[in-house]
């Protein structure tokens, strides 16, 4: 075409200036030009668009058959379970109705007197459930702890008063704890119930910490919010209470918070809020990353775009006057799985009636114990955290020109999920390392060492709850919890493997394996199923302000206290707790009839046909919910990704669809951090030598065994001259080390000699790094070569022989002196 005009201009030139005339052909070839290379851009970004328009439909037909496929699967093993279950009870009647029934007729006649007492005795812990409801209530619903405990700090004494206390648990009867040893504070959730969850078992975090002398705080809430709570005024309060235990343990290392569920995103904010004031952070199923999840399992987090965004909790806080009931949020986990929570547990404890009681009790009084918020807090947290997914991206304020920046914490963060977690899932618990940071490389130029670990198949309340998962995880994590600041910065996973003995003699081997961003649970199938919440975090915000100006004005007109509270008075799980109490006048016989029954109890064998025909049929009523159950998870999945996986909510939604603005791997390598550690590679000593080889040596390996992790802990902190460095400058010392080890590999190994000047200096050096290496022949290759390269480099000889398995030189007696940061390993 460019050509077609050149010689149409040149044959209409004659009689014209010639030097015009080619300055316009020239000016047309170019407009033609330039309109070709825009129709073929737009066309390149129309198919881009078509493409990634068909890839988001098709959400919608992997959800439906990932649904039926599932449902297939799980059901169908059911129903053969059911009928094999079915062939053999109408097998075992056959035989019996053979021999002449007599011992049938027994049979029916120890069920009948056997269910009838069990009645009397599960509808008298109904009644028992009830009272303890109400007294509990009345009580303000303080927390369900097992261990007796001390109010030693008050939110409400606090410049911006808020509804927390900080409580020290006294160590039962038979422990000890030191105050030289780092304390641990919990954080319960309090997204409906109350705290103490974390500490309601002998085998929990707190009975953890307390076994192994560590002083054990915890981190409670009343009932009521105090009158214009925030966040903002709870995070503030709960580093308050941080700096004052810290102030009554001056000698030890600073506080391990631990975050239970909601608990664990508060723990990010305060770490990100106050960076200078925690040790380690645990967030133990915490939700973060808010829009990831799995397709197919995960269906709370679709709530948001069939139920409504923040219009709920506004509407809800109107009817409470400004304040809203966490029974609601209750109400919301129960309906995810009502065979369970409405039939399961209460026929499980009807079979444990004689011996479940108390523990039944136990569960009910925190389940039932529901709590408040103001509006401001609840808003937050929808709008901020669960539909805005704000917090990973960087864009969450506690307040006005307060951004939250998870970057900022310094201190290592341990993340534990779980695989059979359906409320917070891996993807919700860990993304929001990938959206924060660039790659690993980042996470190591920022100092930072997030360690994450998976469990196959516990629940979501069996993360803090189960006291296997404290006899393991929350056992093996608290007893690394000295060395994992060991560990040079980096993300790693945290494997518990090789079980050695039984019962309470069993032992762990623990292991940290370096890993890659890639290397998350999830991280290789993608994440266009996020990519509709932007669409529903812009139509809750408009759904907000809508009903802030049209309809908020019309509610709040016929809203009075006393109306708020007899709304929450008559919340369905409220009114089945108060009506079903001694209270109740058709009630109060039970009581004495479960008397009676307790001193003639006779019990029905689980080998009695008729018990285990109801068993049947009690497994076959759950699964008709169960399946009922499905099905609307289906319906609602299919139905969310039919109405926003479409192009035209993809465009709605365009201006939410961001990111965090992350680094390139030339901007992170300009940072001055890494350009201050590269210009000092040929400065230092001893120690930083030493700190040096350890980390080139754990590159070499790829995962550390906790018992190096523990000679490189005992390293630093009982031998000389690391015993004497400040945690800070020792903290320093590791970052910078790790970025030269990162950077220039090469020129760090080929610099030790400027470090080490003697002989004698390189050897003592080489026995240190041999020390927490352990025996060569215990050493994979490369790691063998890299220590080998260390003595060339040195110039001394090849190393014949193993230092032998103890102190490499002098040192203070093992706990004389409290923990800090350790070596990397």
């Amino acid at each position: 075409m460019t050509s077609q005009a050149a010689e149409l201009g040149r044959g209409s030139a004659e009689g014209r200036d010639g030097a015009g005339l080619e300055e316009d052909v020239f000016l047309i070839a170019r407009i033609l030009d330039g309109q070709r290379l825009t129709a073929e851009q737009r066309a390149h970004a129309l198919k881009a668009q078509l493409s990634e328009y068909s890839a988001l439909g098709d959400l919608t037909t992997q959800s439906s058959s990932h649904h039926m496929a599932s449902i297939a699967s799980n059901h169908s093993e059911r129903v053969r379970a059911a009928l094999d279950e079915a062939r053999s009870i109408t097998d075992a009647f056959g035989r019996r109705v053979r021999t002449g029934g007599l011992d049938l007729a027994g049979d029916l006649r120890h069920y009948w007197a056997d269910r009838a007492q069990r009645a009397v005795l599960y509808a008298d812990t109904i009644r028992e459930r009830g009272d303890i409801f109400l007294v509990h209530e009345a009580a303000g619903c303080p927390p369900v702890l097992i261990y007796d405990y001390d109010v030693i700090m008050d939110g409400v004494d606090q410049p911006r008063p808020t509804n927390y206390v900080l409580l020290k648990i006294r160590p039962p009867a038979g422990m000890q704890t030191f105050d030289w040893k780092r304390p641990y504070i919990i954080i319960d959730p309090r997204a409906g119930q109350g705290a103490g969850i974390g500490g309601s078992q002998m085998d929990s975090q707190v009975g953890v910490a307390l076994r192994d002398g560590h002083p054990v705080y915890f981190v409670s809430f009343r009932r009521e919010p105090e009158p214009g709570q925030t966040l903002a005024d709870v995070t503030r309060t709960e580093a308050a209470f941080v700096r004052y235990v810290q102030s009554l343990h001056p000698k030890s290392a600073k506080p391990v918070v631990i975050g239970n569920c909601q608990g664990g995103w508060a723990t990010l904010l305060l770490g990100a809020s106050n960076p200078d004031i925690t040790g380690p952070l645990v967030l133990n199923g915490a939700p973060v990353e808010t829009w990831s999840g799995e397709i197919g399992r995960n269906i709370i987090r679709y709530n948001a775009g069939l139920l409504g965004g923040q219009i709920l909790p506004m509407f809800w806080s109107d009817i409470g006057n400004g304040v809203f009931d966490g029974a609601w949020l209750v109400l919301n986990f129960e309906l995810m799985n009502p065979g369970r929570n409405y039939f399961r547990k209460y026929y499980d404890y009807f079979n444990e009636v004689d011996t479940g009681r108390g523990r039944f009790l136990e569960f009910e009084k925190w389940w039932g114990g529901f709590f408040l918020m103001n509006e401001e807090e609840i808003v937050w947290i929808v709008r901020d955290l669960f539909i805005g997914n704000r917090l990973a991206r960087n864009e969450a304020r506690l307040e006005h020109g307060r951004n939250l920046d998870v970057k900022q914490i310094r201190s290592p963060v341990i993340v534990f999920t779980s695989l059979g977690d359906t409320i917070t899932p891996p993807k919700q618990a860990l993304n929001w390392i990938v959206d924060t940071y660039a790659d690993e490389t980042e996470i190591r130029i920022r100092g930072q060492r997030i360690i994450y670990m998976v469990h196959e198949k516990v629940g979501h309340l069996g993360i803090f709850v189960s006291s296997s998962i404290a006899k393991r995880e929350h056992t093996e994590v608290a007893s690394t919890m000295k060395t994992i600041e060991a560990l040079a910065p980096g993300l790693y996973e945290m494997k518990i493997e090789d079980i050695i003995g039984e019962g309470e003699n069993q032992q762990f081997s623990v292991s940290f394996a370096e890993r890659k961003m890639s290397d998350l649970p999830g991280a290789n199938e993608g994440r266009r199923d996020e990519v509709p919440f932007a669409a529903v975090a812009r139509i809750s915000e408009l759904q907000a302000d809508f009903y802030d100006i049209a309809l908020r004005p019309v509610v709040q007109s016929g809203v009075t206290q006393a109306t708020a509270e007899l709304a929450r008075t008559l919340h369905p799980l409220r009114l089945q707790r108060s009506l079903l109490s001694s209270r109740n006048p058709l009630l109060q016989p039970i009581e004495l009839l479960a008397d009676m029954v307790g001193d003639n109890r006779t019990a029905a064998g689980d080998d009695n046909l008729f018990v285990r025909t109801e068993h049947w049929l009690a497994n076959a009523f759950e699964q008709s919910v169960d399946i009922a159950r499905d099905l609307r998870n289906a319906w609602c999945e299919t139905l969310f990704f039919s109405i926003y996986a479409t192009p035209y909510m993809r465009w709605f939604g365009r201006r939410y669809e961001f990111g965090r603005t992350r680094k390139s791997k030339e901007e992170l390598f300009a940072l001055p951090e890494v350009q201050s550690a590269l210009s000092h590679i040929g400065s230092g000593g001893y120690v930083e030598a030493v700190i040096r080889m350890l980390i080139l040596l754990a590159d070499s390996r790829g995962n550390v065994r906790r018992d190096r992790l523990e000679r490189s802990t005992h390293l630093l902190n009982k031998t000389e001259p690391f015993s004497h460095l400040a945690p800070v400058e020792r903290a320093r010392v590791i970052h910078e080390q790790s970025l030269t080890a990162q950077f220039a590999r090469e020129e760090a190994l080929e610099r030790l000699p400027d470090l080490l000047h003697t002989e004698e200096e390189r050897e003592q050096a080489m026995e240190a790094v041999q020390f927490v290496l352990g025996p060569l022949s215990d050493a994979s290759p490369n790691v063998a070569a890299t220590f080998h390269a260390f003595r060339r480099v040195l110039g001394l000889k090849p190393a014949l022989v193993d230092v032998a398995a103890g102190t490499p030189e002098e040192g203070k007696p093992a706990g004389e002196k409290p923990e800090g940061e350790a070596a990397p390993a």
